[in-house]
């Protein structure tokens, strides 16, 4: 119950700061990303602070032994760059330069129950389903015959 109520306030607050800093304005990250026309560097504070804290939090964080709530840290081991990964981040930054909204601020911005925020949100829950279904089919089609998935 406590890890339920940790990860709660860590979204909540998370969605705040989202709010605070114009993440949730679409017209403000399509001006962000608009360096042809009328550029809003104002997000690009936003990013930085961002990456200026991480970076701080994990040192300090990196020297426990432990994280607060999970017997030991669970840090990505692969460092490769291959085709999904690349596919991904640039699908990613077309539906963000699109539609102004990446997953964090589009679930905050979805609780406004405005129709954009909500037509991101599902529109990603199907591209998440579909994905899955994909990779669950290719792992299939990809092991031997009367092995277990």
């Amino acid at each position: 119950m406590r890890h339920t109520i940790v990860a709660f306030l860590s979204g909540l607050l998370f969605a705040i700061g989202l709010g605070i800093s114009g993440m949730t304005n679409p017209s403000k990250v399509i001006g962000f990303l608009d360096f042809a026309g009328s550029w809003d560097p104002s997000l690009a504070f936003v990013m930085g602070g961002a990456l200026l804290v991480n970076v701080i939090a994990f040192r300090l964080i990196m020297r426990r032994r432990s994280p607060l709530f999970a017997p030991s840290f669970s840090l990505p081991t692969r460092n490769d760059i291959d085709a999904p990964l690349v596919g991904g981040a640039a699908l990613f930054g077309i539906g963000w330069g699109l539609g102004g909204f990446c997953p964090g601020p589009g679930l905050a911005s979805a609780a406004t129950l405005h129709v954009m925020p909500l037509v991101f949100v599902g529109a990603m829950t199907v591209g998440m389903l579909v994905y899955g279904l994909v990779m669950d089919r290719r792992a299939a089609a990809s092991s031997p015959p009367g092995a277990v998935s």
